[in-house]
């Protein structure tokens, strides 16, 4: 019978909504002061009750209590349990010492909740040696070992215990201390296109791209609205050619061509968003397609669903929508309801006063 390894980052993605940009050592202490929830449970049971629906047999190794035990059980899987924490104070260290006695004991797969901290965390003892699957749950996920959302995680499971789906080496990136996207590494994933959101790739553009884009944004700014703006370079050209300071990595909120919050979390856009009439302006992730879900997480689907999705302005340079080869743009807000409505075709501004119409999808 295949073994199956769970590990659970329990703190994963929960500096996300607080406007955070990880989860990692005192971030985690920072976010739970400033009234964070748990965001890695819940996406962990959810991807755990496809494979009990599926009713494929299978034996689970894993962490106690918050590392995994917890999640098996509430999905109603009967885990076999490993070595020892200290429930409310686990370290990276727990998850590399999980990681060595799943592989001692002969795991077929190791399925993992958490973001790209976690992958290279297990990428310094896994290397290529057992195949790895992310079920996304941090603030980042900019490595293609995770799947779209936690559902497919679970049905990639499934077929690759059945021998349909084959591996392939996936590369494990995360911004080092400069915010420089680097390469960590390689891991050994189950593959599947339609499930697999891909590694985040640095997309060039012509010079001007941004800032035409940017033109055009202003030439629209209404002083009696708010607007939220997303990270990303795109996103961001809007303040840079308004001259203002911003977070490249977070949201910032613009009003009256002023800067009204640097960097802000997600209590703050919904103070903005009961002040004001707003709107969300937010990049594509360039090779993954995201525009919500990812990094992003402060424009939660409260934020969201007060401003109204209509408000919402997707940027993207014709280099980065072509650089996708026609796969559509992806939602994974946590909020299955939010995510399909989402769902459909929506035009992208491209340029000055250039548009061009886009699928997006939650591949669930």
């Amino acid at each position: 019978m295949k073994k199956v390894g769970l590990i659970v980052n329990p703190i994963a993605g929960i500096g996300g909504r607080v406007g955070l940009k990880g989860s990692d050592g005192e971030l985690s202490q920072k976010a739970a002061e400033l009234g964070a929830t748990l965001v890695a449970p819940q996406r962990t049971i959810e991807a755990l009750r496809e494979l009990t629906k599926s009713r494929i047999n299978f034996v689970m190794l894993t962490y106690p209590q918050e590392m995994g035990e917890n999640e098996a059980s509430e999905s109603g899987v009967k885990p076999t349990v490993l070595g020892r924490i200290v429930s409310g104070h686990t370290t990276a260290n727990d998850t590399k010492r999980a990681a060595a006695e799943m592989i001692e004991n002969g795991i077929d797969l190791l399925l993992f909740s958490g973001g790209d901290g976690t992958a290279r965390d297990l990428i310094e003892v896994l290397d290529t040696r057992v195949p790895v699957l992310g079920i996304p749950a941090g603030v980042k996920m900019h490595s293609g070992v995770f799947t779209i959302n936690p559902q497919l995680a679970g049905r990639l499971v499934v077929s690759f215990l059945n021998g349909q789906t084959l591996t392939k080496e996936i590369e494990v990136v995360d911004y080092d201390s400069e915010q420089n996207l680097k390469l960590f590494g390689y891991m050994l994933v189950p593959f599947d296109q339609s499930a697999i959101q891909g590694t985040k790739g640095y997309v060039s553009a012509e010079e001007g791209d941004e800032e035409a884009i940017a033109a055009g944004l202003i030439e629209e700014l209404s002083d009696d609205q708010a607007y939220i703006i997303g990270p990303g370079m795109t996103a961001k050209s809007i303040m840079r050619s308004l001259g203002l300071p911003y977070t490249l990595l977070g949201v910032d909120v613009v009003k009256s061509k002023r800067l009204l919050i640097r960097d802000a979390n997600e209590k703050q856009l919904l103070e903005v968003a009961n002040q004001y009439g707003s709107r969300i302006i937010i990049g594509v992730i360039g090779g993954q397609g995201f525009i919500l879900g990812r990094g992003n997480q402060q424009i939660s689907p409260s934020v969201v669903r007060k401003i109204g999705k209509q408000n919402v302005i997707v940027v993207a340079t014709e280099e980065k929508i072509l650089s996708l080869k026609n796969r559509p743009l992806l939602v994974d807000t946590g909020d299955q309801e939010l995510d399909q409505s989402l769902t459909g075709y929506i035009k992208v501004i491209t340029g000055y006063r250039r548009t061009a119409v886009c699928k997006v999808d939650r591949s669930a």
